[in-house]
């Protein structure tokens, strides 16, 4: 997993990738067998989280597309990355937990997280969801070419593991997402949904 687009990637432009795998013995081959000088990989021993954060980018890719759609700049793109990011370590503690918060600052953490909010297919269809008014649907097969929209149908996944664990109210970010691409809410109501995230609390010790 990393923030390694695949035209990029073809045209040997610089970029990392991330492989999960405990086997110390098979790490160095798999490492060796893929690594060029303009793919550097790193291997960590944290599987689940490897993966999962493979995963929950498309969601949160979402969520940028929505705000690039409503065209509310960059500070709220910033902010819904962040928060995004946030219920990404969140998710994988409540659901996968041994993995490493380091994890998260390889390149299938937060870089795979920037370059799909800004570069990614999830982001730039719920972009034209907003201006179009087409349908996700609609969208999907119009512009990615017979690819797949990975965000919503992850959405929905995850909607169903919080809402058995009765953790909805705390991850906001993940449930709009979900409620605006099955049509609950309007991507309009993205920001009333994230604005008293559980994020923003007051971090200083000893402060009332």
């Amino acid at each position: 997993m990393g923030a390694n687009l695949a035209n990029e990637v073809a045209e040997e432009k610089f970029c990392e990738t991330t492989i999960g795998c405990r086997d110390k013995r098979l790490a160095p081959l798999l490492r060796d067998l893929i690594q060029t000088p303009n793919f550097r990989v790193v291997v960590v021993e944290d599987c689940e989280a490897v993966e999962v954060c493979g995963a929950l980018k498309n969601i949160v890719a979402c969520a940028a597309g929505f705000v690039d759609g409503i065209g509310l700049g960059d500070n709220t793109k910033a902010a819904v990355i962040r928060l995004g990011l946030m219920e990404m370590v969140k998710f994988v503690d409540t659901f996968y937990s041994g993995s490493k918060l380091s994890t998260f600052f390889e390149s299938c953490g937060v870089a795979d997280l920037i370059t799909t909010c800004y570069g990614g297919r999830n982001r730039r269809v719920c972009e034209q969801y907003v201006k179009s008014g087409k349908t996700i649907r609609q969208l999907e097969e119009e512009l990615l070419g017979g690819q797949k929209l990975q965000g919503p149908a992850t959405a929905d996944e995850v909607h169903g593991m919080l809402k058995a664990k009765n953790l909805l109210e705390k991850f906001p970010l993940f449930t709009a997402v979900h409620n605006i691409c099955t049509e609950q809410i309007r991507p309009a109501d993205l920001i009333d949904q994230i604005r008293n995230h559980p994020e923003h609390v007051m971090k200083v010790e000893g402060a009332e």
